[in-house]
């Protein structure tokens, strides 16, 4: 295969791709919630018990089928890919939950755990390959890393949102839903200019841009489902994730899907 052949098997980053990004985090919040709080209690009176370990079991399950089925896929596909994202990030609103209330951790203790995990996946994948570019994800290492550091950043971005809107009581910020969405808004923000007007590493802003989306997509889908007197909507979870679906499927057929272009293939046009 030529270098002009190489194409990688996640989708070339553009205003689309984030777009979906920030709706597919959405979904994995009030999704995730859906299953851990509303249908196995764990914010009732009468929880199932071990409500947040059985709902990471169950999207733990789909992320990893899902994983397997990217790699062994031969080009890329939106579809499975998106499916793969959106089951990363239902995995990382679960597991966080169960990190921060079950096991007790905390969010300054399960936010720095996780952001030590993203680095360390980082930098092993580095070392390894070379590179972290998303466009040089073409074969089942490069894929092993990108998925598995995309996860630890979907539940990092989870620990982040909850963490931000959360009273100072319950050891937040005291930022609210929406200031939280507004800050982390502002971040990505800060990060678009950078990206337009700078010679920052491109690398860099992706990854950074990657982890942010997450906590904002936490405190929105909050913002969404959250009772009113906690600066929430009280909007229906299923309802919101089912409207939320709707609207990524419609976008993943209305905006066009294709790959990234591999480094090699730049290098060599």
């Amino acid at each position: 295969m030529t270098g002009r052949e190489v194409l990688s098997k996640v989708p070339a980053v553009t205003l689309g791709f984030w777009i979906i990004k920030i709706l597919a985090t959405t979904l994995g919040e009030t999704g995730g919630d859906t299953v851990t709080m509303s249908w196995l209690g764990e914010t009732t009176d009468h929880p199932v018990p071990y409500g947040y370990l059985i709902g990471t079991a169950i999207f733990g399950a789909f992320l990893v089928a899902l994983v397997i089925a990217q790699i062994r896929a031969r080009k890329f596909n939106p579809w499975l890919y998106w499916a793969t994202i959106i089951a990363s990030t239902t995995c990382g609103t679960t597991l966080a939950d169960f990190a921060d209330r079950s096991l007790g951790i905390g969010y300054p203790g399960g936010s720095l755990l996780l952001l030590a995990c993203v680095l360390l996946s980082l930098f092993v994948w580095w070392r390894t390959l070379g590179t972290v570019d998303v466009n040089s994800v073409s074969s089942p290492r490069e894929e092993s890393f990108y998925w598995l550091t995309i996860t630890f950043s979907q539940t990092l971005g989870t620990a982040l949102g909850d963490w931000s809107a959360d009273p100072l009581s319950e050891g937040g910020w005291s930022l609210g839903y929406s200031g939280g969405a507004l800050v982390f808004g502002a971040g990505l923000a800060a990060l678009a200019i950078l990206y337009l007007s700078t010679k920052v590493s491109r690398v860099f802003l992706f990854w950074a841009a990657f982890i942010l989306t997450r906590p904002l997509g936490a405190t929105v889908g909050d913002w969404l489902d959250k009772p009113l007197g906690k600066g929430g909507l009280e909007m229906s979870r299923p309802l919101s994730s089912a409207a939320l679906a709707v609207v990524i499927l419609a976008l993943i057929f209305l905006i066009p899907q294709r790959p990234g272009e591999h480094p090699t293939a730049r290098a060599s046009a």
